[in-house]
């Protein structure tokens, strides 16, 4: 990988960035208490009777591990749709029927924007970026709810440009989203940093095309020394 490790100041950064993409999912948009609430809504709604944390302890990885496979076009999107939930009622030994995981699943999309929390310190350190850098969105996250998301949570007008990956027809971490991206944003990778809590799609994948990047490892992943992180939002102020 020849990506650039050099050890970058905040002077230096302030001097060199002029576009700042951020992931929305699971970076801004708290995926997780998001989906579980979510969640709560439609398994009642379908009978389904589980308890919602047991539930939500199970699906959390297998949701991950099934985004993963999305990514690497190993899984189509109806297969994921559809698989996270099977895969899920199985691991608790549930027998739940096709029919009903399938309405689940719809149900799952039509109502994931009723609840639009965002991480502790979004609004701040949107306002705080906002002046003093054009801010953009790059999101691996079904096209269809991703802007919806944006509105609801009321952080969209932070945002001069949305990149999806459905629209680019690839997934971060290929090249192609993030290349796309910086066109859109008529921008340049040289002044241009990426952050994201996803250290394959979002960090590699920035980095492997010549972008900065910055985890957001709020989950405490262990990560190689070179590679820029923060573990809360607010802390990005010591880097821009």
């Amino acid at each position: 990988m020849a990506y650039n490790t050099q050890k970058t100041t905040k002077k230096d950064m302030e001097n060199k960035i002029t576009d700042v993409f951020f992931d929305l999912d699971h970076t801004l948009w708290d995926f997780d208490k998001n989906s579980a609430l979510t969640f709560d809504i439609i398994l009642k709604k379908n009978n389904v009777e589980v308890d919602l944390d047991r539930f939500s302890e199970k699906y959390q990885p297998i949701n991950l591990k099934y985004w993963k496979l999305y990514r690497d076009e190993k899984v189509s999107k109806s297969n994921l749709r559809y698989g996270r939930l099977k895969e899920t009622f199985d691991t608790l030994n549930m027998n739940v029927k096709d029919d009903v995981i399938n309405q689940l699943s719809i149900d799952y999309i039509n109502n994931l924007t009723t609840y639009n929390h965002v991480f502790e310190g979004t609004i701040e350190i949107l306002e705080y970026l906002k002046p003093k850098y054009k801010l953009h969105i790059i999101t691996n996250g079904f096209e269809e709810v991703q802007q919806i998301k944006l509105e609801k949570s009321n952080i969209s007008h932070f945002f001069d440009t949305v990149t999806s990956s459905e629209a680019v027809g690839v997934k971060k971490p290929n090249p192609k989203v993030f290349k796309h991206a910086l066109n859109i944003a008529d921008t340049t990778k040289e002044n241009s940093i990426m952050i994201g809590d996803n250290y394959e799609a979002d960090i590699l994948g920035a980095l492997n095309v010549g972008i900065d990047a910055i985890c957001y490892n709020y989950h405490n992943v262990v990560l190689e020394n070179k590679i820029k992180q923060v573990k809360h939002l607010l802390n990005l102020k010591e880097y821009l």
